[in-house]
């Protein structure tokens, strides 16, 4: 799979952008506030409808437009368009010419995993980073595991908006509640299974990085211990006093532990920031495994942060990208471009909102 062709309109610094990829390895040359970061966001925004940023559409607007365009041409099993604009009046997502109208039936077209800064917040953040970590994960490899979020999503919000209400309906409550235990308990049993599969290459990762200097182990810590429906009953008192749904998958954590210690408290910024790439270094073994072919890989400014070991440990899931004709596009400033990446390589000058090729 690879990204043939990206087409930007009024995105970020971007007025107008049409640049061709061929597989490989692209190194995006560039002093900062050029506009590197912006490719890349652009592409994970078409491979996951959002911004490894954390922010919402209207800042993806270039300064004084109405709205923006990203468009791409992307080559896997077969060839597919897509068109994306977004302003505040209106928004629109085709694949192939054709309106998407689940996004079930989109994600997966292109498939993209990002290391950044941003990825941190696995670590240090609260445990609402490491569901939407799970999540997207599972998004991008069983069909059924978004819509089962999504009802789950518009279940939740409907039983604590009941629960706020100041006279309770309780036959509603009652509904809702039966509604959430029913995709709940199915959202817990695809994380619960998901776990054991990722943790090994996590594990790997991680002491491939760190030169075994640590041994990590991730724990899947569901909200609920045993019995959903009961636990809720249990919980109702503390509910009506909080006017919120206590207990449910949207409460589920992943422990990362070190040397069984966690890592959020007990680590070095070195040992979060590569347990951070460990996990995403995961992500992208996991997804190569399940689909045999490797995810895009977006690569922000992270080997810089690296010293020569960590990157060495780093730099075999590049080269299998190249390998198996996969794609890797990586940010760099002139001085901070790992050197002991092959010549092989794609070099791309960006500059003020242009992308020139070397």
């Amino acid at each position: 799979m690879h990204l043939a062709h990206l087409r930007l309109r009024d995105f970020r610094n971007y007025p107008r952008l049409d640049v061709d990829f061929a597989p490989g390895f692209h190194l995006l040359l560039g002093n900062n506030a050029q506009g590197k970061t912006n490719i890349l966001e652009a592409i994970y925004l078409l491979a996951t409808l959002r911004s490894f940023r954390g922010v919402g559409s209207a800042q993806m607007i270039r300064h004084g437009q109405r709205g923006y365009f990203v468009g791409a041409h992307v080559v896997g099993q077969g060839e597919h368009e897509i068109k994306m604009y977004w302003s505040a009046q209106e928004r629109k997502l085709t694949l192939d010419a054709q309106p998407v109208k689940k996004l079930s039936d989109y994600l997966g077209t292109l498939r993209a995993v990002v290391f950044c800064t941003e990825d941190l917040q696995l670590v240090k953040g609260t445990g609402r980073m490491r569901r939407r970590f799970l999540d997207l994960l599972l998004a991008q490899t069983h069909q059924l595991y978004l819509p089962l979020l999504q009802r789950y999503a518009v279940a939740l919000r409907s039983r604590n908006a009941i629960l706020k209400q100041r006279q309770v309906d309780e036959m509603a409550l009652d509904s809702f509640t039966r509604e959430l235990v029913q995709i709940g308990s199915q959202l817990i049993q695809f994380r619960q299974e998901l776990l054991p599969k990722i943790s090994p290459l996590a594990r790997l990762a991680y002491r491939r990085i760190s030169n075994d200097a640590e041994e990590l182990r991730l724990e899947y810590q569901p909200a609920v211990k045993s019995d959903f429906a009961l636990e809720l009953l249990q919980s109702r008192p503390r509910e009506r006093a909080y006017r919120s749904t206590l207990v449910g998958p949207h409460r589920d954590d992943v422990a990362l532990m070190l040397n069984d210690k966690s890592a959020a408290k007990y680590a070095s910024e070195g040992q979060k920031r590569t347990l951070a790439i460990a996990l995403k270094m995961a992500q992208a073994e996991y997804l190569s495994g399940i689909h045999g072919v490797p995810p895009i890989l977006l690569i922000d400014d992270v080997m810089g942060e690296l010293d020569a070991k960590r990157r060495a440990g780093f730099l075999p899931l590049l080269e299998r990208a190249q390998h198996t004709r996969g794609q890797v596009f990586m940010t760099c400033t002139e001085e901070s471009w790992p050197r002991e990446l092959s010549r092989d390589l794609q070099r791309w000058e960006v500059n003020a909102g242009k992308v020139v090729g070397q």
